[in-house]
């Protein structure tokens, strides 16, 4: 039997969806109602037209009905317009027609029917059709007027209204707002000690007056993408207890001619209304990049948003206590007027982070992950080395996604490991290759491996494996120790030589060249170009033979000619020639000499796939450094 409780539960359950059921309402928003009407005129047309029933019963001529109504039989007839509905003293009913002139007394007088034979009940049609006429005029007129009053509505969702175009789409930081600090931000220490001193600027601006000190004006962020800009600029928001409003570059711009230069006005008037107060443009360069120096010149929407925002800056009218915070990722396509001082008083570049600032940012995006014990911090931050904020943080969002695919408690530095590589070259791809393809693969990955190990200026060798990913087939990973500042011509060589170490091999083993070498000699013959044309490092002397590079008026970027005669052109061509020649015959024969480590390390990786630095490094125990020959070159 079944349980009470649950029959009570049951019967509960069903009382509440009754209830629901009853309890429905209509909404009486103005949409609503203009549906309802239309479904109401609808149903009232459907039910205007589903009345005339007559069409349901048999048909019989006018004669035989008006042979009936003699003889008796008929009890009854309904006129509507010039249809007969005749209702029989059996309960029949049958319909018949009349012309739509002529009157059923008229019919029956003629026929010789006495008055008073029959019930005749003519019903009056006028009311239904003047009701039609008129739903049939006006419904699709309150149809077309409804269709443009929903284009207008959904155009002022889009826009506000169509008065607003002008208004400031910035959005204000208030105290309630979920806030990020400069604790959350790390590896930029000196970018956070200038946007500090801002906040103690705005707090304390007493402090500052009383030595003739005014409060900065502007400060603009640039570097690469991912350094923080974005993130430090919420975390003075976080900081600052002034309104603060943010708005993107691109958030000024709009089809219509002055909307810019009119939001620009509005977000100042605002600001100054509010001060102190910061305002953060997010990606300036969108409205901020180097205006018209053409003959033509320009007057185009970007060129007056950008007067409109020097003029707010530093214009005719003071402004006082709001600092302007702009972040760009391209800073050299920035209008002079704007980058001087009293506009952006200060400009702070933020580099990738150093070994030491990639431990601290490593530290802050670990919180709320479950860490192994084995995972070495300093080990995993020397490793990354090239990696920006953003990057360290997606490669610990892998490894925390690694390790939840294989059912694991905590990350461990395996999870770190393949997240780094994932980050850096993209995932695993098991692609079906021949024998023959693995192993001309394994012979390359193991050709830039020895090399590297050989060259005594290279970076240790981390990780060799011949599978594939993004569009290489194998990989050789050298992270740098040590964060460069200066390249010297002799590591610049070794890595050449090292780039060329697979082309070395393929030769040496399979006496033939294959593709797999095309982007290491991509990137070889470009350093080496760059060591003659940019870097002086060749025996034409420290001469800049490159292109110069100019901004457009549009902001583009273009290359000057070379003002470089042909033989000039010539011995540039003999210099990177003889650099690559230099460095393939170094490596060649770095391989000679060592093809028995080769063999060794090109059969481990057609077994073992993959092979790291540990065991890489035990099978070339003992094999000697060689310099490279850099004083022929």
């Amino acid at each position: 039997m079944p349980n009470s409780k649950q029959n009570s539960s049951h019967t509960s359950g069903n009382k509440k969806n009754i209830k629901k059921i009853f309890e429905f309402k209509i909404n009486l928003t103005p949409r609503n109602i203009f549906l309802w009407v239309i479904i109401a005129s609808i149903i009232f047309l459907m039910f205007i037209s589903a009345r005339d029933v007559s069409n349901l019963f048999p048909q019989e001529p006018i004669s035989t009905l008006i042979s009936d109504v003699k003889k008796g039989d008929v009890k009854k007839i309904e006129v509507v317009d010039t249809k007969l509905l005749a209702t029989y003293k059996d309960g029949k009913i049958y319909t018949s027609y009349k012309e739509s002139n002529d009157s059923i007394y008229k019919i029956f007088s003629d026929a010789g029917v006495k008055p008073g034979s029959v019930e005749v009940d003519i019903k009056d049609t006028t009311s239904g059709a003047i009701w039609i006429n008129i739903l049939s005029n006006v419904l699709p007129i309150v149809l077309m007027v409804g269709f443009f009053l929903f284009l207008i509505k959904q155009a002022r969702g889009a826009q506000d209204s169509i008065f607003s175009f002008g208004q400031s789409r910035a959005k204000l930081f208030s105290k309630d707002t979920p806030k990020v600090t400069f604790a959350d931000v790390a590896g930029v220490d000196e970018a956070k000690q200038e946007l500090s001193e801002v906040v103690d600027f705005l707090r304390f601006p007493q402090k500052y007056r009383a030595l003739g000190a005014r409060t900065p004006k502007g400060l603009l962020l640039v570097g690469p993408s991912g350094t923080g800009k974005t993130l430090l600029a919420r975390a003075l928001a976080g900081e600052a207890n002034v309104p603060f409003f943010s708005m993107a570059g691109s958030e000024f711009m709009e089809m219509l001619v002055g909307v810019g230069a009119s939001r620009v006005r509005d977000l100042f008037n605002t600001a100054k209304k509010n001060a102190p107060a910061i305002i953060f443009i997010d990606e300036i360069d969108a409205i901020g990049r180097m205006r018209s120096t053409g003959v033509m010149g320009g007057h185009d929407e970007r060129e007056q948003t950008l007067n409109q925002i020097l003029v707010e800056m530093d214009g005719f009218t003071p402004n006082e206590n709001v600092v302007v915070i702009a972040a760009t990722n391209r800073g050299d396509l920035l209008d002079q007027a704007l980058l001087r001082p009293g506009r952006f008083d200060r400009r702070v570049v933020l580099d990738l982070p150093d070994w030491k600032g990639r431990q601290e940012i490593l530290k802050i995006h670990m919180k709320g992950k479950p860490i192994a014990k084995d995972v070495d911090w300093e080990t995993v931050a020397k490793r990354t080395v090239g990696f920006s904020g953003a990057d360290l943080e997606n490669m610990l969002n892998e490894a925390a996604i690694q390790a939840a695919r294989k059912n694991k408690k905590e990350i461990d530095m395996s999870d770190v490991e393949e997240a780094a590589t994932r980050v850096k070259l993209g995932p695993e791809k098991r692609r079906l290759q021949s024998d023959l393809d693995r192993k001309m693969t394994a012979y390359h990955e193991a050709g830039h491996a020895i090399v590297t190990y050989v060259m005594p200026h290279m970076d240790p060798v981390h990780r060799i494996s011949i599978v594939s990913r993004g569009m290489a087939l194998g990989f050789t990973l050298i992270p740098p120790q040590r964060d460069r500042i200066h390249e010297t011509k002799t590591h610049l060589l070794e890595q050449i030589a090292s780039m060329l170490g697979g082309r070395a091999a393929e030769e040496l083993i399979f006496n033939e060249m294959t593709t797999g070498a095309s982007n290491d000699i991509d990137k070889a013959t470009s350093l080496a170009r760059d060591m003659v044309v940019e870097f002086g490092m060749s025996k034409l002397g420290p001469i800049n033979f490159g292109p110069t590079v100019d901004v457009t008026e549009w902001g583009g970027r273009y290359l000057n000619e070379t003002h470089i005669s042909p033989q000039m052109q010539s011995k540039i061509d003999n210099e990177v020639k003889s650099i690559m020649d230099v460095a393939y015959k170094q490596a060649e024969a770095i391989l000679k000499k060592t093809k028995d480590k080769l063999d060794i390390v090109a059969g481990d990786l057609l077994k073992k796939e993959t092979l790291e630095k540990e065991d890489f490094e035990k099978i070339m125990d003992g094999t000697k450094k060689l310099a490279l020959a850099s004083s022929s070159i």
